[in-house]
């Protein structure tokens, strides 16, 4: 059978509550559901249970499920008028049933008319409420349901709303209100004794619901103590320790968490068993950049005829170049290095890290001394690998990552690259603008599949205009050496394809390192994408034991594994005051091809994905003063927002200085500005940044009030006669 629309539910809901309101008005139900209008029709109603048992039943069932179906008031006289009628045991077995019925209407009701458009409004404040509903929603409803003092009403409303089943609702009201149902229909069998319904709850009974309200609660943390004391239970802790807190691995997210323990005057140990500075600083964020700014010189001293400059150099010695790459790696190394974070007040270990119990790691030293040690806390921040597709024939012809390519010296004449993702596409772009002949293979029907369609149509062709050979929608499938010449195989639309090549670089993503260093032992869980298993707080199994940065995910970006790292160190020297839980609502991200491509919030095809209401306002860059000047007019900044309002969903710009472009919005987004409070910040002129205003006054303008200024005409019209 189909469900109504809603258009007919809100028309039925609309008629019942319109009954509801002149029968409420017109019989006086409102004065009939008094404490004094009860006591003096208690006589004449017990005479009626008397003379018709089962209809008298039956008509109360049917009006106390209505009330509480509708939320109209006067619950508490009906369950009082149950026990003055039909005394303590069948008055609760009617109530009791009568009030989980009309709660679960209720409920239903605002499932059924209220929760698609809230969730679709709402639905990124209410995540977080959604997912604890989720987890405990047993335990909360059952808390609300055992302390009288809250509106029930208010509660059936609420948690329709929420995911939670219309079965555990149900379940969890009938067992929850039975406690104080029994209380007020006990106390309806002493209808004369009673004056106000202040006898009925006196502070003392009051106090004793509000202690029976929070055994779930006491009942949750006892069971999640028990569960702590049987995670421990083999392991032997030791009377004392000689640091606070050891992370694993230097990277972002291992620094930040050694230099905020160490800022609290806590003993902390930082264990690195590669380089400091972790794979951003020697083969990820740092590099690439450097390699990105010297193809960008090379693409431009190209181009210098475009901007009146003649005869401009343009000879690529790609050894200087990568010389360049790691004198830039060595500049920026003393933020990173021994030195810096011993001065501190951070030990700083060289070595390999081993977890031998929830609280020791012991720590193999370039010499090959072990050292172990005893701390309160563990954050491990080891980071992530990169991942090599098992493609038959690729070890054997032998192949670059984005850690290995740095030791390049000199340039591929054909170079491979798999991958359509971030790293896969600047490198790509980078490498043909320095020389190389290169063709980028994806087996997704376009690259940046992460990105809205239109930003991969733009990327696309500019790495095209530059030379890449951009095949997407080719799954490798073997790797071959012909007569000394290597070559890769790939299928597409049932046909192979040969792509020869002098090198291959693989760039399909990272794996988070989750192996030796002693997470199998410890058996501490894995989520199926690999990464460790983590709570709200970033513990993991054992809670004295947090994971940040790659190996916990879900995001792969230095900022966040920074980000994380506070939460991390924060939790675990001050947890047992406060825990705080990780907050990834405004997470910016880029991708550093020519043009950037940057982001913070929700893609306009992810709010499609998710059922998000939106609208979207577009502003292209090619109309922007300062880009026209310098050339780089090509494009868009694209903003969703809420319908109707400024309240910002997402940002998604393209363009010359995007991932710089995007503070503005993070920034917004993060304090809840709106695109108004953009529009009236002055923009200096002639900026990028002014794409950033520009956008927020398209939105004004489809958003003007066209029939105040239809008025606002008439008066000038007026004015001028």
């Amino acid at each position: 059978m189909a469900r109504p629309s809603k258009p007919l539910l809100w028309a039925g809901a609309a008629a019942v509550a319109l009954v509801a309101v002149w029968a409420w008005q017109h019989f006086g139900l409102g004065a009939l559901l008094t404490l004094d209008n009860l006591k003096a029709s208690r006589d004449a109603l017990q005479a009626q249970v008397l003379s018709a048992p089962l209809s008298t039943a039956a008509v109360f069932f049917a009006v106390y499920v209505a009330a509480a179906a509708l939320s109209i008031p006067g619950a508490l006289i009906l369950t009082l008028a149950a026990g003055a009628m039909f005394g303590l045991g069948w008055g609760l077995l009617l109530v009791s049933f009568a009030s989980s019925l009309g709660a679960l209407l209720a409920f239903l009701a605002a499932r059924y008319l209220l929760r698609d458009a809230i969730q679709a409004r709402f639905g990124k404040a209410l995540a977080p409420i959604n997912d604890g509903v989720k987890k405990d929603g047993t335990f909360y409803l059952l808390t609300l349901r055992l302390v009288p003092v809250f509106p029930f009403w208010l509660i059936n409303l609420l948690m329709g709303l929420t995911p939670m089943g219309a079965g555990r609702f149900y379940l969890v009201s009938q067992l929850g209100m039975l406690a104080g149902t029994a209380v007020y229909v006990n106390a309806g069998t002493q209808l004369a004794a009673i004056q106000s319904p202040g006898d009925i709850l006196s502070p003392g009974l009051l106090g004793s619901f509000v202690l029976l309200g929070l055994f779930p609660l006491l009942a949750k943390a006892g069971v999640a103590w028990l569960e702590r004391r049987k995670v421990y239970a083999k392991w032997t802790k030791p009377r004392a320790f000689d640091r606070n807190l050891v992370v694993i691995g230097a990277g972002a997210g291992g620094l930040v968490s050694a230099y905020i323990a160490a800022a609290v005057k806590a003993k902390v140990t930082l264990i690195e068993g590669h380089k400091m500075g972790g794979d951003c600083l020697n083969f990820g964020c740092v590099p690439s950049k450097a390699l990105i700014r010297s193809a960008k010189m090379a693409r431009q001293l190209k181009k210098a005829h475009e901007l009146g400059v003649a005869d401009a150099a343009g000879r690529v010695d790609f050894a200087a170049v990568m010389k360049r790459v790691h004198g830039v790696i060595a500049d920026i190394e003393p933020h990173d290095s021994v030195e810096r974070y011993t001065g501190l007040g951070v030990e700083v270990l060289q070595g390999h890290a081993r977890i031998t119990s929830p609280w020791s790691v012991e720590v193999t030293l370039a010499d090959g001394r072990k050292q172990t040690l005893t701390t309160k806390n563990i954050v491990i921040a080891a980071g992530a690998s990169p991942f090599v597709p098992p493609i038959p024939g690729v070890k054997e012809a032998g192949f670059l990552t984005s850690d290995t390519v740095w030791g390049l010296t000199e340039l591929p004449r054909r170079l491979v690259v798999l991958g359509g993702g971030p790293i896969g596409s600047e490198l790509a772009q980078s490498f043909a603008r320095l020389g190389s002949a290169v063709t980028q293979v994806e087996m997704a029907p376009r690259i940046m599949v992460r990105e809205d369609p239109e930003v991969s149509e733009l990327v696309t062709a500019s790495l095209r205009a530059d030379g890449v050979n951009v095949l997407t929608g080719h799954q490798a499938v073997r790797v071959e050496v012909v007569d000394d010449e290597k070559r890769l195989i790939a299928k597409a639309g049932g046909a192979e394809v040969v792509i020869p090549f002098d090198a291959l670089l693989c760039a399909v993503g990272r794996s988070p390192r989750v192996t030796g260093y002693g997470l199998e032992e410890l058996g501490i869980p894995l989520t199926p994408r690999k990464t460790i298993e983590t709570n709200a707080y970033l513990q993991t199994l054992y809670p004295n034991i947090y994971a940040v940065g790659d190996v916990a995910g879900p995001f792969q970006f230095t900022h966040t594994a920074a980000h994380q790292a506070w939460y991390a160190a924060v939790n675990a020297l001050f947890g047992r005051f406060r825990k705080f839980k990780a907050d990834y609502s405004v997470i910016p991200w880029a991708t550093f091809t020519d043009p950037e491509v940057a982001r913070v919030g929700l893609s306009e095809s992810e709010a499609k994905e998710q059922g998000v209401a939106y609208e979207v306002t577009k502003y292209g860059i090619d109309d922007l003063d300062r880009a026209i000047a310098d050339g780089t007019a090509h494009g868009f900044v694209k903003v969703l927002t809420v319908p109707g309002k400024d309240k910002i969903l997402g940002v998604t710009i393209v363009g010359e200085h995007a991932g710089d472009l995007l503070a503005e919005y993070v920034l917004a987004m993060k304090h809840g500005l709106g695109l108004n409070k953009i529009l009236g910040t002055i923009h200096t002129y002639p900026t990028l940044a002014e794409a950033n205003k520009y956008v927020a006054g398209e939105w004004k303008r489809a958003h003007a009030p066209q029939k105040l200024l239809q008025w606002v005409g008439r008066y000038h019209a007026w004015e001028r006669a």
